[in-house]
């Protein structure tokens, strides 16, 4: 005969009158810089830039569903990573080598970009002092209490120098015109509703010339920026309210540095701005596939754009 259950499954129950808990607080996610200086080491190891305790989650975790990393390996060395997730996205810092996927081997160097699916397992070899910048969902699948079982994309490799041509391309269509951005967007083919590198992710290879403003935008998509490449002087503005003229109010300033990281909550205004002599290129990974799916992302636009 079946146990009876009811009393059981009505012990973990509770009730809120609706205007009292239809909107909860939840835990802020902190702007956090992430130094270049955690992945210039001596040990050949993942770095992961952890901010649970600041979320109140019991997984390691950057934002509620990305987990960013800085990954550093000594020349001649090997170092393996495998995690549940759904995608995971490389930046290659500085270094050259190899790396291994199921039966496969792809070079690689400073300025490449790889985006892979979450659950590869994926086996780095040095040739020279290398570090990564690398990004998944992992936290994603640990909130839902879920195994990435499937692959749901190709993998890709954007070389450093496609980056650049493609940057470039961008650049000479843009000249004298007013762009809240001046970069493109990195793509799957087996995306083609969202538009994005993975189906959970968003990444842009933005292009800030010397001397100039972007202005501020938003939206509901977390961005963990990576700065490339930047001189003196270079820095993101961030806020969560803007004044009559479209400017930031009470601005946090993340100043970039190459190799350093840094975090744009979701839904606060934020513009980059370049007062050195010389380009600056920042790299954003974004849960913003996962929003474009949802139809959440709500980008918007300060005033003249």
């Amino acid at each position: 005969m079946p146990i009876k259950l009811n009393a059981d499954w009505t012990k973990g129950t509770q009730y809120f009158e609706y205007s009292s808990a239809a909107d909860p607080s939840m835990s802020p996610i902190p702007v956090t810089l992430f130094p270049a200086s955690l992945h210039q080491i001596q040990e050949t190891k993942v770095i992961p830039l952890d901010q649970s305790n600041s979320l109140g989650v019991p997984y390691p975790c950057t934002a509620p569903s990305l987990l960013a990393n800085y990954l550093h390996i000594n020349a001649g060395e090997q170092l393996r990573t495998r995690t549940n997730a759904t995608s995971q996205v490389l930046y290659c810092i500085r270094g050259s080598g190899s790396l291994r996927v199921n039966s496969g081997c792809l070079d690689w160097s400073a300025g490449d970009f790889v985006a892979l699916p979450g659950s590869w397992e994926v086996s780095f070899e040095a040739k020279e002092d290398a570090a990564f910048y690398w990004v998944h969902d992992g936290p994603l699948l640990s909130y839902l209490g879920a195994t990435a079982s499937s692959e749901r994309f190709r993998p890709l490799y954007f070389s450093a120098t496609a980056l650049s041509e493609e940057l470039e391309q961008v650049r000479q269509q843009n000249e004298g015109k007013a762009r809240n951005r001046n970069g493109i967007l990195l793509a799957n083919v087996d995306c083609p509703t969202t538009k994005t590198v993975t189906h959970t992710m968003w990444s842009l290879y933005n292009l800030l010339p010397k001397g100039t403003r972007q202005k501020a935008h938003r939206h509901n998509s977390v961005a963990l920026d990576l700065c490339v490449t930047a001189g003196a002087n270079t820095y993101t503005l961030m806020g969560e309210k803007l004044d009559d003229e479209g400017n930031i109010l009470h601005p946090r300033r993340a100043d970039w540095s190459p190799g350093a990281a840094f975090v744009t909550p979701p839904g606060w205004w934020h513009s980059h701005h370049n007062e050195s002599d010389e380009d600056a290129i920042v790299l954003p990974v974004q849960d913003a596939a996962l929003h474009t799916h949802l139809q959440t992302l709500d980008i918007r636009f300060s005033r003249g754009w």
